[in-house]
């Protein structure tokens, strides 16, 4: 039976690298109480939008000025970057991290990093070469030095601290070999005695397919969960800056919101449709089907169990887990007198939907309407509605931004959570545009104005959480 665990922390912890070692890494631990742990790490916060681009705003970091062509721009970025890499090196220095080392291993990615992009541009001047064959394996290649540079920091700095940490390279770095990820892992760990030594493991993870190209930038928690399920681990854990809690604290009151504790992987879905995503759907289902629980906890609160999410677990009290929502929803609404009736009507909609990859969050029907609710940031979108507008000349076919709150439960399937959920949003003078329950009762969906997001949270935790 297994008895380590596998570990991920996040970028923006990883920057507040010294609380981690009073934190997680060693804390109170001696000798063999450091080892049969597995830690994953993120690259330090902002390194991968200078890598990539910005997250929230787009702005093109190296890779987007150079898929743009701009070939004096992503290498004023690329020195920028590799400038900022060797400055987050100094923040480190009090810690022992050894300069000379972690400037020298920063200048070797960033020289090489170089290198192969100066030969794709090269290989682009031709007027031969599709970007679509080259440009994915750009962004794989840029994606990993994020997370090799902190690893191999985080590595020596706990070596420095006599704690047997081994840098772990999942990035395939000047490796030629071609395999799946679940082989780069098994290859890499090799000959690793877990009791013995603290892997640091890369969050990118190099595989035939692309990485990035199968989950973009939710990468490092599949390679979580890969670490995870190939070496049997008996936990995954999740350190993250804050507890996962019944609202958001910043918006609720960090006085009012509490820990959930324990909860499931159905829970941990639901959330995920909220974009409050404990862990990245596809990492948590192969941990889910091979039987490892994963726990959510603060890693600046050290000590606090933080939240488990198992596979059967069900409240034994009925209570809300959860108040969560999104505001950036478009609701598409196609109404039409023919529909009543019609078989199929539905399937032609949805054909529209997946011919362009857009997944609906929530669907309200009756005789001759149906509502889906997307994000807005849903690609294609606009050519998705074109399309419905084509295929349903009959019909009318509009749009509206939207809320979404929802409650959220692994108990509620008892008589009131929705009358006392309606009413505390009538109280609070907030009209309800639509509502969605399926009959397993974990998840209700008030679709709201987008003005009332906030107080509509509000509203909903305070009668189904602190009056509870």
């Amino acid at each position: 039976m297994a008895i380590h665990t596998v570990e991920k922390i996040g970028g923006t912890s990883m920057t507040r690298f010294g609380e981690l070692l009073d934190n997680i890494f060693i804390g109170s631990r001696k000798s063999d109480e450091l080892y049969n742990r597995i830690f994953v790490v993120s690259a330090y916060g902002g390194v991968t939008n200078w890598l990539l681009e910005d997250k929230k705003t787009g702005e093109p970091g190296i890779y987007g000025s150079f898929a743009a062509g701009k070939n004096e721009e992503w290498q004023e970025k690329l020195e920028n970057t590799r400038a900022k890499l060797i400055e987050l090196n100094r923040s480190f220095e009090k810690l022992g991290l050894d300069q000379t080392k972690a400037d020298d291993f920063v200048n070797e990615r960033m020289d090489g990093v170089k290198s192969c992009l100066l030969h794709l541009m090269q290989l682009r001047s031709f007027g031969h070469f599709n970007p679509a064959a080259y440009l994915p394996a750009a962004r794989e290649i840029l994606s990993s030095v994020g997370e090799a540079h902190s690893a191999y920091n985080s590595a020596l700095i706990l070596q420095k601290f006599n704690v047997n940490a081994v840098f772990v390279d999942l990035s395939g770095w000047k490796d030629d070999h071609s395999c799946s990820m679940e082989e780069n892992i098994s290859r890499q760990l090799s000959g690793l005695d877990f009791s013995k030594c603290m892997p640091i493991v890369t969050g990118y993870a190099k595989c035939a397919e692309g990485v990035m190209a199968q989950f973009d930038r939710g990468y490092s928690e599949i390679t979580f969960s890969k670490l995870a399920v190939v070496t049997a681990a008996r936990e995954g854990i999740i350190h993250k800056e804050f507890h996962l809690s019944t609202g958001d604290p910043k918006l609720i009151g960090i006085d009012k919101v509490r820990t959930i504790g324990h909860t499931n992987f159905d829970i941990a879905d639901q959330l995920s449709d909220m974009a409050m995503e404990a862990i990245h759907p596809k990492a948590s289902k192969e941990m889910e089907r091979n039987g490892i629980p994963i726990r959510i906890d603060n890693a600046f609160d050290p000590g606090h169990p933080g939240t488990l999410i198992s596979q059967d677990f069900v409240s034994p009290v009925p209570k809300v887990d959860m108040i969560c929502g999104r505001r950036d929803i478009i609701a598409i609404e196609v109404f039409d007198t023919e529909m009543v009736g019609t078989s199929g009507y539905d399937h032609r909609i949805l054909d529209s939907f997946a011919k362009y990859g857009i997944s609906y969050i929530a669907k309200n029907t009756n005789a001759n309407t149906i509502t889906q609710y997307v994000s807005e940031k849903s690609k294609n979108l606009q050519s998705c509605l074109a399309d419905l507008r084509a295929n349903f000349p009959g019909a009318k076919i509009s749009t509206r931004e939207v809320a979404i709150i929802a409650v959220i439960g692994s108990n509620m399937k008892i008589p009131g959570f929705l009358s006392r959920a309606a009413k505390a949003l009538a109280e609070s003078d907030i009209n309800v545009l639509a509502l969605d329950q399926c009959m397993r009762q974990v998840n209700m969906q008030f679709i709201i104005e987008r003005a009332d997001f906030e107080s509509a949270q509000k509203a909903l935790h305070r009668e189904l959480v602190e009056l509870q």
